[in-house]
């Protein structure tokens, strides 16, 4: 099948906002292609290391990050609509994040051919006890392993970004066993399946996306816990019937605000919300809304540019 392929030049920054919007456009995926990322694994951060990179990569203009969506034909038309919605969202900001040029390229590809190419370099995740491996690759798991099989390429969330990595490791520290878990924008399934895996009873994953919806139910079936997981095709508040002891949320700063007044009707006394997505600027924002709630925050994480934040119902 061809694809457009559509580059928007952008920053480090912003890279995952623009990503973001560009996922609500395309069944065929989201590429983000950031020199500093390079040069962290080179430098051995995460744990993780790469024992060569090309000297010449480091004289490259760290701004300049490249996210490339992969669009169908049909889609290319969309492609203003696009761009719009992405400089509103730099509007929105203020001028705190810088967005870049946001200059924006496409071209015709084979989409066979990229796929091969992104799948070439998914290598497994370690987080904490979970280890995140594609489906197509052969892992061993060690005794105390709990393996989440991914087929990523359909919807966002492999494990790869700051968000997702301390949503999965703040859930281990949270979750007892026999739990019910709500995972709201659930995008890959990757957070409700690793619940599973480490003793939930009962997973609701829930998102406003089909394509997400799809993925996630596919996952599930891969990993064996479909039988402990519901996956519906829902923005949370139009099932109030949901109630968990552990709700997770790797979203934006701006949609986790604007849910916190249905958050409390899906919680259970005493239990715990992990929240991420949020930029350290609108940490703030984020905490006085659940706390005009009820909820109070018992713990907060930064990695790189991102926050993670931890409220109970008390």
């Amino acid at each position: 099948m061809k694809y457009i392929e559509l580059t928007v030049h952008t920053t480090s920054e912003a890279s995952e906002l623009v990503a973001d919007i560009l996922w609500n456009y395309t069944e065929g995926g989201v590429a983000v292609s950031d020199l500093a990322d390079v040069i962290a694994l080179q430098e051995g951060k995460n744990g993780i290391f790469w024992d060569y990179i090309d000297e010449g990569l480091k004289q490259l203009p760290k701004s300049d990050v490249l996210v490339k969506a992969f669009l169908s034909p049909d889609r290319a038309a969309q492609i203003p609509v696009i761009m719009q919605e992405i400089y509103a969202c730099r509007e929105r900001g203020g001028g705190a994040i810088d967005f870049g040029t946001l200059e924006e390229t496409k071209r015709e590809i084979d989409g066979d051919d990229w796929i091969d190419i992104w799948k070439k370099h998914f290598r497994p995740i370690h987080l904490g006890r979970i280890v995140v491996v594609p489906e197509w690759i052969d892992y061993d798991a060690e005794a105390d392993e709990k393996v989440v099989l991914l087929d990523s390429n359909m919807a966002f969330g492999t494990g790869e970004h700051e968000t997702t990595a301390m949503c999965v490791r703040l859930m281990q520290e949270y979750l007892c066993a026999g739990d019910t878990v709500l995972d709201v924008g659930c995008g890959s399934g990757i957070l409700g399946i690793a619940a599973a895996e480490i003793g939930a009873k009962l997973c609701y994953l829930t998102d406003i996306d089909p394509v997400a919806v799809a993925s996630a139910k596919h996952n599930a079936e891969r990993n064996g816990v479909a039988h402990k997981i519901i996956v519906a095709e829902s923005n949370l508040i139009d099932d109030t019937s949901m109630k968990a002891d552990l709700i997770l949320a790797n979203i934006t700063a701006e949609i986790l605000v604007s849910l916190a007044p249905a958050i409390p009707a899906h919680l259970n006394e005493g239990g715990t919300l992990i929240l991420s997505g949020i930029l350290p600027d609108r940490l703030e924002k984020v905490e006085a809304a659940f706390g005009a709630v009820g909820l109070s925050p018992i713990q907060r994480e930064r990695r790189g540019e991102w926050m993670a934040l931890v409220l109970r119902r008390l």
